[in-house]
Order: structure tokens, then sequence, then C-alpha cells
């Protein structure tokens, strides 16, 4: 099977234009990267785009035709385990918030969470100008779940703007299972499941 064209502009787009392994850009790299395999052909590996990952040519070299046999671990897969650490976050100075990310993330991860801060603040806009009511909207209602999907949706914003804001896609949406856990409430009134302390006489 040869790997068309329509296949190649797949993975393009799904990898971001950035190396799935190491993270580096095409632009960082001057060219365009390279398909390869995840599985080799060489050791069985298919032509399916499942199979495929853009890769640039230091990392498809580095990896050559490796492929574990026996009782062998299997090879890091960039798709299904990211090697990626959510970032440091913290409050230096009252009203601001500094991100550290880690160096695992590549420069296409921190361009798409300032994205996300920029979306963010026009959500806030919205707010303030009174497009959306102060109780009523993405901030305070985030995360959606799919059960809020499925039932009557009765809130002043669309629910493509509800779970799936600017830059996010359809294909890599994460679905949070339960909306927001209000933790300031369970560290105020802490509840106690332990037994009591008879029971340990």
């Amino acid at each position: 099977m040869t790997i068309t064209a329509d296949i190649r502009q797949q993975v393009h787009q799904r990898a971001g234009c950035a190396c799935e392994f190491c993270g580096v850009t095409e632009e960082s790299a001057a060219s365009e990267l390279t398909i390869d395999h995840y599985q080799p052909q060489a050791k069985g590996g298919s032509d399916d785009i499942e199979n495929l990952v853009y890769s640039c040519p230091k990392c498809n070299n580095f990896k050559s035709d490796d492929w574990p046999v026996d009782d062998q671990p299997a090879l890091w897969n960039p798709r299904v385990d990211p090697a990626t650490h959510a970032p440091t976050m913290s409050f230096p100075v009252a009203g601001t918030l500094m991100i550290e990310p880690t160096e695992s993330e590549p420069k296409a991860e921190l361009d798409r969470f300032c994205d996300a801060m920029i979306a963010i603040r026009e959500e806030i806009r919205k707010v303030q100008e009174g497009v959306w009511p102060l109780d009523n909207n993405p901030l305070v209602n985030a995360p959606h779940t799919l059960d809020d999907l499925v039932n009557a949706w009765e809130r002043p914003y669309s629910q493509t703007e509800a779970v799936f804001p600017q830059g996010v896609s359809p294909t890599a949406k994460y679905w949070p299972t339960v909306n927001r856990i209000d933790n300031v409430y369970g560290d105020r009134n802490l509840v106690c499941s332990c037994p009591s302390v008879d029971s340990y006489r």
C-alpha cells in the first residue's frame, strides 16, 4: 500500500506540523518533516494512518527499524502515551498567574496554551460587556461533559462554544466525566469517614 498525499496531509495536520516524538517544529527544522512508521514496515507495520507518525529526520533515524520481540517492552507511542507533564503554576504576585512549562513541552503546545489564554480573555470580555450573564457563561460552567450536551441545552452560549472553543480539534477533544468540583468547599467543610475511635478499642 502506498501512502497517499491525502494520508500524508492528515498525518501532517494531526501532528500540528511538529515531530510527534521530540516536538521540533517545521519552522525550527526549516523544512517539512518525514512520515515514519511506528511499527516498521520491515517488521510487519502497515501504512494505516494509525501506524504513521510525523517525525523529524533525527528521530526517524534514531528509531530506525527497532521493534520489540518476545517479552521486550513496547516502544513508546507518542500519541498513546504523550511524554508531557503539566506545567508548574503559581501566584507569585496578587492577581497574577505564572506558568512554568516543563522541558518536554514542544513549542506548538505552548502556542496552543497561549491561544487558550487569549480565548479565555475574550470570554471574560463578553461577560464584562453583558453578552453573557455573570452566573451563566462558559467560564463558570466549565468543564462541560457529554451529559451536558445530550440533555436540554438552555444556556446563553452555543454547545460549540462550550466544548470546542477556539483551537480545540474535535478529533483531539478530551471529555471530562464530571463538572467542576468545589475544592474550596471541601477544604472548609471536612467530613470524616473514619470509624469511631471506639472501633479501635
